[in-house]
């Protein structure tokens, strides 16, 4: 019998690559399991946007994003990208430059970031959360609300900021400089001081995720990120409190 062979300008397809991957589809949502399909996902998209050329690009975007996270984040738990396209698709509509234009250069910068903080770089972080649920974007903003507050988490000024970040971590790993980012016995870096193995990384977010203590919910297509509460702090003693044991080096 002949496979079903499904067109590469279908959004099914980036949910037949997932379940290659045997990925476990898990979604940070208090409220579900699982994440949202990438057939639901286009759903929306066309709720959103008629425009088939405009829509063939978004696919083909999603896809070089989610084969990248893939190839450099495979022991990813949380696999929510409901935010990160609405906010794509909203960027794109709103530029002052041609919307297919826009794609290309947010594909670009979203799959250079995932090498270069995933597993094949020397900063080899073990999952994408701390991007694609907001941590990172709170704790810049946080840095300079006056002039950061606006400025949405997969902007291309946020993503620029990053991956300035990564030139600097990874000439301050080179030199010796980064105590908070040496090697654990696990091969990963993890810059905090309390364990990141799956089953503490999976217990500490989702506790979060049910204390209303995640600045983007990124399973959310509608979500209105958060920066000012204290997500850092919280995040620590929350990892206290369910017994989390210290990172090991």
């Amino acid at each position: 019998m002949q496979s079903h062979i499904v067109p590469n300008n279908s959004f099914q397809f980036i949910d037949e690559i997932l379940n290659q991957h045997n990925v476990k589809l898990l979604s940070l949502d208090p409220h579900k399991k699982i994440i949202t399909s990438f057939v639901e996902i286009e759903l929306l998209i066309r709720e959103n946007i008629t425009d088939n050329q405009l829509i063939n690009n978004l696919q083909n975007t999603l896809e070089s994003i989610v084969k990248s996270q893939l190839q450099n984040f495979p022991e990813n738990i949380f696999w929510d990208f409901d935010f990160m396209v609405s906010s794509m698709l909203y960027q794109a509509l709103n530029t002052e430059d041609d919307a297919v234009d826009f794609l290309g250069n947010f594909a670009n910068k979203m799959v250079l970031l995932t090498e270069l903080f995933g597993i094949n770089s020397e900063i080899r972080f073990r999952y994408v959360h701390d991007f694609i649920y907001g941590f990172e974007w709170a704790k810049w903003v946080q840095k300079d609300p006056q002039n950061r507050a606006f400025i949405e988490p997969f902007s291309l000024i946020f993503l620029d900021y990053l991956l300035m970040k990564t030139k600097e971590l990874i000439q301050r790993i080179h030199r010796g400089k980064s105590q908070s980012y040496k090697l654990c016995d696990n091969g990963f870096r993890n810059p905090f001081t309390f364990s990141r193995e799956p089953e503490d990384e999976y217990r500490l977010l989702t506790h979060l995720a049910q204390a209303e203590l995640i600045p983007v919910a990124a399973w959310d297509w509608n979500a209105s990120p958060i920066w000012n509460k204290p997500f850092q702090e919280r995040r620590e003693q929350l990892a206290l409190e369910l017994n989390i044991q210290p990172q090991k080096h």
